[in-house]
Formats: structure tokens, sequence, C-alpha cells
């Protein structure tokens, strides 16, 4: 059941892309999972840093019909994908900082994002680059719920970035750190910025996130 906190817990969050300078006007778009099958989701064109009530649509996750609200962003269909692909996951974010984004438009693109610890901390060692399809087409959200099966987050090529998370902070701090990494490749410029070793993310692996070879 959709209630009024839910609502205002997601506009608050949704408002909260803008504070982190994530996107610009009405470029952005985010979803939300309530329980197994619903979803809030920012309505078609709608500005996530002022984002309303009358601005909030809520979707069914399995069929991506909408159950009530206006239209659902006309990306809500990689929201849903990724929703019902990855059940570790809750909250979807599509954005557009000014630093991922310029590298999404790059011609040569990165290999290694690695510039900093928290980039394979939270974000992961990889970030999957998907070839630029027409925003809001079946073969953008089929490309982009195929990359978050296995990865928390994807460059789309000449359009913006996507991340999921367990709950908000999870989100958008994936978001914030791999808008940091860009920053710092694109001012240093190709060739003039260091990455982390394989033995140094290891480490990381081990001494910050606890884990442990199989």
């Amino acid at each position: 059941m959709i209630t009024k906190e839910h609502i205002a817990k997601f506009i608050e969050q949704a408002n909260r892309v803008g504070k982190e300078r994530l996107q610009l006007c009405s470029s952005g778009n985010l979803s939300w999972r309530i329980d197994d099958n619903i979803a809030l989701i920012s309505g078609t064109g709608s500005w996530l840093p002022r984002l309303a009530e009358e601005n909030v649509s809520v979707c069914d996750i399995s069929t991506g019909m909408r159950i009530d609200g206006p239209k659902p962003s006309m990306e809500s269909t990689f929201h849903l994908g990724v929703l019902r692909e990855r059940k570790d996951m809750n909250v979807v974010l599509h954005f557009q900082s000014q630093y991922a984004t310029v590298v999404s438009c790059m011609k040569n693109k990165p290999k290694n994002y690695n510039v900093v610890a928290e980039v394979p901390c939270y974000c992961g060692r990889e970030i999957p680059v998907i070839p630029y399809f027409r925003p809001g087409s079946p073969e953008l959200a089929k490309a982009v719920s195929e990359a978050l099966t296995n990865h928390d987050c994807a460059l789309m090529s000449k359009h913006g970035q996507v991340v999921c998370g367990k709950d908000f902070d999870d989100a958008f701090q994936k978001a914030v750190f791999f808008e940091l990494a860009c920053s710092i490749i694109v001012r240093a410029g190709e060739g003039n910025y260091l990455t982390l070793t394989d033995e140094e993310i290891h480490d990381l692996d081990v001494y910050i996130l606890g884990k442990t070879d199989k």
C-alpha cells in the first residue's frame, strides 16, 4: 500500500538529486521499490529537483503497467527491468552529472575508472559502457537491464549514467563517487592520471570490505 509517507520520502530523495548536482532540469529519473511488485517512478518530463506529488507515478514492476499517477518517465522500462532482475536492489537512478556526461560523450572512453578507492569499493571494479540507443527505446531498456544484472553502475554513451542501490543512500553514494572519478579523469587529461593496481584493489577488498577469496 502506498502511503503519504512513501510519497513524501520519494519526493525528498528526488529533490536531493539537484542538491547533489547530479542532473539539470528534466534530464534524470528515479525509481524506488516499495514492495515486491510496486515501484514509485518520477513522471515523464518531471524535474527531480522540484518533484511534486502530482509527478509521482505508481507502477507494477512485473508487468510495467502504470497503476496510479501520471505517465511514468520514458526510461521507466529500464528502471522496472533492473528492479525485476536485481531483487537485492531497491533504487534506480538515471542522472547526467557534469563530468560523467562529458566522459559518456568521449570518443575514446577510459577503460579503468579506479582512480580513487571509493570507485572499486562502492561503484565496482568495472563500469560497463552501453552503446548509444535512443532514450526511451526498447533497445536502451534491454541494454541497461543486462548491464546492471552483474554491475551496479553503467555509462550510457552520448546520454548519461545509471546506478542501482539497496537504498537511496547507496544509490546516491555510487553516483557521487562515479562523478568524482570522472572529474579526476577529465581534469587530469588523457594519460595523466593513475589508477589503483589489482593488488591495491585486492587489499581494499580484504581490509576495507572484509571480502575473502573463495
